[in-house]
């Protein structure tokens, strides 16, 4: 009961929200956005999370409204969903009149619960709607500076290697000059509201009135440009002022252009560097203007005077046109543009965008023979920020590396050689800069030409007052967290959280130096790692597109999306790689709910299992790049320990099952019932010639042969103990060492946790002595590398091989959701419990709200405290047999009637609903996690 004297000293205003309302919604987004600017589907779908301090809650209805006013949400003139009887709070559509390209929108929503109580409304959430049709663009024109050479076209390397051939009698091919635009326009209203649509090929940065616009790198985001091209909306509303204005674009090369005088992996160019965009403007009368981009746009040489996605960046500063993005610049020097005849389709970036992450300062600074070495003591992806006083105009190389040589010098030869920035200073007063349109995987910066200050100087160069390090990267937010009592284990997961980061760009690269390329195979293995610590839902989406687009006639998924190049020698077609067009977007839907994927890409999707289906023999695919980097007798590359068929076939029958489940979930009942007949034709068939009867081993008792066909079901349950004896004898006859390569490893950490193995993965991956984390700490590693190995020769920041970063969240953090739930509707909790680790610590963001799992060993106690978040529920495993062991919060579970018991493994398994929980086992034992 609440007394009377605490009423009396609450505020009128929250008593009134206290006695009204004892839950809330918060959190509330439109297409997995906050505030989306490009919305492009007619049927938008919102979701909100609640907020109650009692246990057990669950939605019993919404009521959602829509207007296209603010002050007239009280109206709900767009939609007003009514009292809707539904838990629904995850991706709900609009269901309400024709929305309007460009219009923004506003909504809110309430809630009842299950006793019939109705929340408060939630405050105004908007969203906009993007440029639905190419006659929204009002006439907008893709300009240019020069015109495009046609000789210049997609020129795949063919050589053994896979690197791209210099077949250009020393032409230097791609070599456009880099452009900047401008253009004034005058406000003459009163303005309500501006929201830019802008699309620079290959990157753009713009700018209004002298300043970038928003904190983006890199836009837009990589497409297959011959297809496709992604524009980005900015509400600049408060950028602009009443009278004249000044609109300015630079561009960068990007992947659209690839110049070939310095590094690079590949070679293509589809034309010079070009603009798009178109300013909205809305007035308080009602009205609206366009700008657009068309012949009355001005343009120039930019002061960047090479750039490259792999070769790095030049700026001359002594090049640039003082006040060039101001009002009063004198233009009549520039030139007019040229009108393009280029027309990809415009998508809207839906994607986070990239931006600069963190900022990192050197934490030693030492001279060699070449000049300077900036030592910033972590691996990363990204660019630097120079801060320099010269007397005159001099050049100044800034060389970034991952490595250094046995001379102190850098070493790029296994990043990609020569690559740098290069900066020529305009000399008289200190100068600040940083490239624009390019960036790099490193941790060492060399500097040539130039002395950091207060060193000895008798050259009379530049003085560096200052070099950053810029580590820039998606900024998707960070949707789960990790910390355990076992210190290897938080540096293991530092190490692999750099890799992600580095790698997490507009797709999802390999590393972010040699390639850049969007290899698939990690997308879908890696994708549980990555939907752990970050909230992926919105590149998963671009990933999917980008699978979809780069799609060949004869329903081939190459190996690469955007396919910018097609290697040779199985890298331009292998099922482990092509088949994450089909698992992430399941992934996707487990995860966030979101079947927009299967919706969008269903057809696209049945073709690449017909075409998988074609290159079988007898159910049977035996061909591609197989269990990448395992380690055998050679330098890792090509599967070593592994027959091709079975990981390719193992993959094949993974999606057909997948297949089955998606057409179950859009109802299609007769392609459910094929995928089922086809996956039992492959099971059968794949048994047939790599399970030996009579040893009861696959293929050649790999630990991949062992884990990936048992995990995706194509072992026979009566198999499944001996299966699972020949991968623990494996590893533990190897002094628990790891074999399992790219494709393998993932699977052997799933199976060995299913089967209440996680001992053995502790085991695994807590040594220093054999390749693998610990080997890569003890070798220096501040990234994950790409080999298990550590070797110089290879990349030292990749993140395929991160496998363990879904563990530390699912087996030793113990966070999973139940096989049959969705976007965490009913989560379960069973953290692992092994070796000398007493207290683990993680939080995982679902879609319904904060999830929170610690354990801790105290004494001779058991402690497991659990938050489950609101309209969700729990299925909680605990190590014991003995329910009278167990307490909440001090009090027996045995009687506590809002919590169900039953037997799990020989485990207590407690049913719950959402709220906060702390457990204790009495006497606990460790012989009862297993």
């Amino acid at each position: 009961m609440i007394k009377l004297n605490y009423l009396l000293s609450i505020p009128c205003c929250l008593l009134l929200f206290f006695v009204l309302s004892s839950f809330s919604v918060y959190d509330l987004t439109c297409e997995l956005d906050k505030a989306p600017l490009g919305v492009e589907t007619s049927n938008p779908r919102f979701s909100w999370k609640h907020f109650s301090e009692e246990r057990n809650f669950v939605q019993s209805a919404y009521q959602i409204e829509v207007a296209d006013d603010a002050s007239k949400i009280d109206m709900a003139n767009m939609w007003d969903s009514g009292k809707v009887i539904s838990r629904q709070s995850v991706l709900v559509p609009y269901s309400g009149n024709k929305l309007n390209a460009m219009i923004t929108y506003y909504w809110r929503v309430r809630t009842w619960d299950k006793n019939g109580k109705v929340s408060n409304w939630s405050e105004i959430y908007s969203f906009s709607m993007g440029v639905l049709s190419e006659s929204d663009w009002q006439n907008a024109k893709w300009i240019a500076l020069q015109k495009d050479n046609k000789a210049f076209e997609f020129l795949p390397p063919v050589n053994d290697n896979g690197e791209a051939q210099k077949r250009f009698g020393g032409q230097q091919f791609g070599n456009y000059k880099l452009p900047q635009f401008r253009r004034t326009f005058s406000l003459k209203k009163s303005l309500v509201k501006a929201i830019a649509y802008v699309s620079g090929v290959g990157q753009f940065d713009f700018f209004i009135n002298g300043k970038k616009v928003g904190n983006h790198f890199l836009d837009p985001g990589w497409t297959k440009f011959d297809k496709e091209v992604l524009y980005v909306p900015f509400n600049v509303t408060e950028n602009l002022k009443d009278g004249e204005n000044v609109l300015g674009v630079m561009l960068g090369n990007g992947f659209y252009n690839i110049p070939n005088d310095r590094y690079y992996k590949l070679i293509t160019s589809y034309g010079a560097p070009k603009l798009k965009m178109m300013l909205r403007l809305e007035y308080s009368d009602g009205t609206t203007a366009y700008i657009v981009t068309d012949k009355s746009w001005k343009a120039t040489d930019s002061p960047i005077t090479f750039s490259s996605i792999y070769g790095g960046e030049d700026y001359d500063a002594t090049k640039e046109l003082a006040g060039w993005k101001d009002v009063n610049y004198d233009d009549s020097k520039w030139q007019s543009v040229v009108i393009t005849d280029y027309n990809p389709k415009m998508q809207s970036e839906k994607n986070n965008p990239i931006t600069i992450h963190s900022v990192l300062q050197p934490v030693r600074v030492f001279k060699n023979t070449k000049g300077w070495v900036y030592d910033f003591g972590q691996n990363l992806s990204g660019i630097v920020r120079l801060t320099v006083k010269s007397a005159d105009s001099k050049n100044i190389l800034l060389r970034p590396a991952e490595l250094l040589n046995p001379d102190s010098t850098v070493n790029q030869s296994a990043t990609g050689q020569p690559y740098y920035f290069l900066y020529k200073t305009k000399g008289g007063k200190e100068e600040t800069w940083q490239p624009q349109f390019t960036y790099y995987g490193f941790r060492y910066v060399q500097v040539e030409g130039a002395v950091p200050v207060g060193k000895e100087n008798t050259c009379n160069q530049p003085e560096i007052i200052a070099l950053a390090s810029l580590h820039t990267c998606n900024s998707a937010p960070e949707a789960g967290s990790f910390y355990c009592s076992k210190p290897l284990f938080n540096r293991i997961y530092t190490l692999i959280d750099w890799a992600m980061r580095s790698n997490m760009s507009s797709v999802l690269t390999d590393c972010p130096h040699r390639e850049k390329l969007g290899w698939l195979e990690q997308d879908h293995l890696m994708m549980y790692s990555l939907l752990y610590r970050y909230n992926m839902s919105r590149l998963y989406e671009k990933l999917e597109n980008d699978m979809n687009t780069s799609q060949r006639a004869d329903g081939c998924i190459p190996t690469i999306a955007p396919e910018y190049v097609r290697f040779a020698n199985g890298f331009e077609d292998t099922p482990e790689w092509g088949s994450a067009f089909i698992i992430s977007a399941w992934y996707a839907y487990k995860f966030y709910g979101d079947k927009s994927n299967f919706e969008n890409f269903y057809p696209s999707m049945k073709r690449y299992i017909d075409y998988l289906s074609s290159k079988a023999n007898d159910h049977i695919i035996a061909y591609g790049l197989g269990d990448w980097f395992d380690i055998g007798p050679k330098d890792p590359g090509y599967s070593q320990l592994t027959s091709n068929g079975v990981t390719a076939t193992a993959v094949y029958y993974y999606d057909v099952t997948i297949m089955q489940k998606i057409a179950t979930v859009l109802g299609n009942a007769s392609d459910a019932s094929e995928y089922a007949a086809l996956a039992v034709k492959i099971k059968q068939s794949f048994n047939n010639h790599y399970f030996d009867q009579q040893t009861k081993k696959i293929d050649r008792n790999s630990q991949t042969a062992n884990a990936m066909p048992l995990f995706v079901g194509l072992v026979d349950k009566e198999y499944a103990g001996n299966i699972l004896h020949n991968l623990v004898e494996d590893i533990q006859g190897r002094n628990n060492a790891l074999t399992a390569g790219d494709v393998g490893y993932r699977y052997v950490l799933q199976i060995l946790q299913k089967y209440g193995r996680s001992d053995v993965i502790y085991d695994m991956n807590c040594k220093y002595d054999v390749p693998g984390y610990g080997w890569q700490l003890a070798h220096g590693a501040t990234a994950l590398t790409e080999s298990w190995q550590a070797y110089g020769f290879v990349s030292n920041n990749h993140f395929m091989l991160g496998h363990l970063m879904e563990w530390l969240f699912s087996g030793l953090g113990g966070i999973k959701q139940s096989d049959e739930s969705v976007a965490f509707s009913e989560v379960l909790i069973n953290p692992s419990v092994v070796g000398d680790v007493t207290t683990v610590t993680t939080s995982y963001e679902s879609s319904y709200g904060t999830i929170l799992c610690k354990w801790e060993l105290k004494g001779a106690d058991y402690i497991l405290d659990v938050t489950i978040p609101a309209n969700s529920n729990a299925k909680i495993v605990l190590p014991t047999k003995d329910i009278t062991n167990v307490t909440d919060f001090g009090e027996p579970v045995s009687q506590k009637k809002d919590i169900n018991v039953d037997q799990f493994d020989s485990k207590l398994r407690l049913t719950v609903g959402s709220g906060t929980y702390r457990f204790v086992v009495k006497d606990y034992s460790s012989d009862a996690a297993y």
